[in-house]
């Protein structure tokens, strides 16, 4: 029959469904790290914009917030954002009023940048943002393996820092 489709072993099976992948693929980790990566990213991307901000805004008023005042370049080192992208994104941040630039006594060539009051705020609200976020992506686990994923998944980056 011209629909049957032979496997491995001779035996004949349906033919597949247009989205099939291939078995073999299936449980690659990689596979799965990158399909759940694009899930994760698309669901982060839908959040940020129904908020109006992004995720680099998000990742720079916390790096804020947490270390205190900081050039540019110590922002993007420590937010893994590149040099021209947070100065698009702290342009917006500033425009908002949620940052505030000012020289550096050190060095007048270098901008501190602080978070203001409005800025904390706002990151009280994307905190909220991204814990229904977190929700939606990790609904079927239970808080046991949520636990066990965050640590398996710190573990992988431990182990790629590591060897750089």
């Amino acid at each position: 029959m011209a629909n049957e489709i032979p496997t491995l072993v001779g035996m004949k099976r349906e033919p597949p469904t247009p989205d099939e992948m291939p078995s073999r693929i299936l449980n690659m980790p990689t596979w799965l790290i990158s399909r759940a990566y694009a899930h994760s990213h698309r669901l982060l991307a839908e959040g940020f914009a129904a908020a109006g901000t992004r995720g680099y805004n998000y990742r720079l008023l916390a790096a804020l917030e947490e270390f205190g005042p900081a050039s540019q370049a110590a922002l993007g080192r420590r937010t893994s954002i590149d040099r021209s992208d947070v100065v698009a994104s702290l342009n917006e941040l500033a425009d908002d009023g949620l940052i505030q630039r000012s020289p550096d006594p050190d060095d007048r060539r270098r901008n501190i940048i602080t978070i203001t009051a409005a800025g904390r705020k706002q990151l009280r609200r994307l905190d909220q943002v991204l814990a229904g976020i977190q929700e939606k992506l990790l609904a079927p686990l239970s808080a046991a393996d949520r636990t066990r994923l965050i640590a398996l998944l710190n573990r992988l980056l431990e182990h790629d820092s590591a060897g750089r």
